[in-house]
């Protein structure tokens, strides 16, 4: 097969494209692994939704700006603000204590991730890939070994929020519901 004929193939079944979302699934897969096995909130399957999210709207971006003589940062820009919007919604403010700032840096990092292979910049974005690995990991580390955080049960958790008895449910909820249960129903004769 000639070289043209090739490079026609590649062009038409936008192989190259087919190439960056693959990439930016591995990135974000990796990433979200290990905040899965830290059963964190943002995990596998979100890392690498937003990763490919990402990846997908930057190349769009640049077909776009390229064809039309635009900017292609300007739907960027945007994913960096939505983005915004999802990590806020991982951070919790419970008793005095604030979790989910790691989950959410993480979300940011994985779509700079993702805009990164969307631009075709694949070298840089492994680099990133690995560094953010060597955070999470080696910092992780490091904070579990030689800084104790009381207030922290090694999961993110508040101590007393979660119950493991209660199934995964507020301990309170618990509690409450008992409580209810030993009130008797309207229209009971006890």
């Amino acid at each position: 097969m000639p070289a043209a004929e090739l490079q026609e193939w590649v062009e038409v079944l936008r192989l190259d494209l087919g190439a960056k979302l693959l990439i930016a699934i591995l990135a974000g897969g990796a990433i979200g692994l290990e905040r899965e096995l830290r059963r964190k909130p943002a995990g596998l399957r979100t890392n690498i939704l937003i990763c490919l999210g990402s990846a997908l709207l930057m190349d769009l971006s640049m077909r776009i700006a390229g064809n039309h003589a635009g900017d292609p940062g300007r739907i960027a820009a945007q994913v960096v603000t939505g983005i915004g919007f999802l990590g806020a919604g991982t951070i919790l403010h419970t008793r005095g204590t604030i979790t989910g700032l790691t989950s959410a840096a993480t979300i940011w990092v994985v779509a700079a991730i993702g805009l990164t292979v969307g631009a075709g910049y694949l070298f840089e974005a492994l680099g990133a890939t690995i560094t953010v690995m060597a955070v999470l990991e080696g910092l992780g580390w490091i904070e579990r070994r030689y800084l104790d955080h009381p207030s922290d049960g090694g999961d993110g958790i508040p101590p007393n929020e979660w119950d493991a008895r209660s199934g995964g449910r507020r301990g309170g909820d618990e509690t409450q519901r008992r409580r209810a249960s030993d009130r008797p129903l309207q229209g009971d004769d006890a």
